[in-house]
């Protein structure tokens, strides 16, 4: 039987090296067994500079179109570039016949996304989106202990993604054009609305409050949502910029215990310091000390509950599941209909913000 590292690694493309490409998908593609990133796409001379300094035997394409018109020399497209180029990128690419990675949000509508998937379909490719807080520490926690029934029937769920950062920073993810898919909505929003319905299944109706707090802001810096799930969960999330105290990541609510978890998961912050899967020892571990406690009748501020041990957060297991999918037909990771899927909340959500209803899906 042959084994898997005697395989010809799958050479891989990436569009775009800002944020999302060079903090995140070229570490975590270099990472996994059977992948090779092979070019990086950028014209940005500086961006070229720092893709050869930190993966020296990689190629440098300066366009997409360079990208494609060798299409037959690459096994899979990731797709790490502004909002408003995912779906022609994504297009692009199935058409040229290779399997396709989208950073989220996979589009601006959920429509699109399913022209995307029913394209990926009629191809026969892989379609897979980008959704790495599915590997969180405290997202794979809170479903072991979902799994392990600890907390009941779960009643609500409460998540956070808070930031503090009273000035605006610009650049696109910040801008007030509908056409480049910004503000905290899709961005963070995109995070929380998969988790939630990753963890307690559809939604039957959307309320959200959305606000531009900040001077000089253009687009949503401070949103609420609140989702009614089939099964009965209520989800609250929050996004926001403006928070001067953060809340708890997690505050989950069950017929028999609750689940109280603070701070972010590491994997972001160690990406973003040099730190690699693989090359650090411990990666994606968290001291006791940041520990959510399971309990009830009590905050866990104040000593109610027991310290619930973190799991490991495991970005790497996304590109390693993408891997396998097109080795061995094994499972896609994070499909483009699941991603429609938080679209039609989002697109929802926004709608409810704006007219001040709740929307019924």
């Amino acid at each position: 039987m042959t084994g898997r590292t005697t395989r010809t690694p799958l050479r891989v493309g990436l569009v775009g090296y800002g944020l999302a490409g060079s903090v995140f998908h070229a570490p975590l593609i270099a990472a996994t067994e059977g992948l090779a990133l092979d070019t990086v796409v950028t014209s940005n001379p500086e961006r070229q500079d720092q893709a050869r300094a930190e993966f020296p035997d990689v190629r440098i394409a300066a366009s997409p179109d360079e990208l494609l018109d060798r299409a037959a020399e690459l096994d899979l497209i990731v797709i790490a570039s502004p909002n408003k180029t995912h779906v022609a990128l994504a297009t692009a690419a199935l058409k040229a016949g290779l399997p396709v990675v989208v950073d989220k949000p996979i589009a601006g509508t959920a429509a699109e996304a399913r022209e995307l998937a029913a394209l990926a379909e009629q191809h026969g490719l892989l379609l897979s989106v980008f959704q790495n807080r599915r590997w969180d520490n405290d997202f794979l926690t809170l479903r072991k202990l979902l799994a392990e029934g600890e907390l009941g029937d779960v009643w609500r769920f409460e998540s956070r993604f808070e930031r503090w950062r009273p000035q605006p920073k610009g650049g696109w993810r910040e801008s007030g054009d509908p056409a480049e898919i910004g503000g905290l909505l899709y961005d963070l929003g995109s995070h929380v609305v998969d988790q939630a319905l990753t963890l307690f299944g559809p939604v039957t109706s959307v309320y959200a409050e959305s606000d531009i707090r900040r001077p000089g802001a253009e687009t949503d810096d401070d949103t609420f949502i609140a989702l009614t799930h089939a099964n009965g969960v209520r989800s609250h999330l929050y996004v926001s910029a403006t928070t001067a105290q953060l809340g708890p990541r997690f505050r989950v609510l069950g017929s028999k215990a609750g689940y109280v978890k603070y701070g972010l998961d590491p994997q972001e912050a160690d990406l973003r310091d040099g730190r690699r899967p693989g090359a650090t020892d411990g990666w994606g571990q968290e001291p006791e000390s940041l520990y959510g406690r399971v309990g009830s009748g009590e905050s866990p501020l104040t000593g109610g509950g027991r310290p619930e041990p973190t799991l490991p957060g495991d970005y790497p297991a996304y590109y390693a599941a993408v891997a396998a999918a097109l080795r061995d037909g094994a499972p896609n990771p994070v499909t483009a209909l699941e991603a429609a899927a938080a679209l039609d909340v989002l697109e929802a959500a926004r709608r409810s913000a704006r007219d001040g209803v709740t929307v019924t899906l």
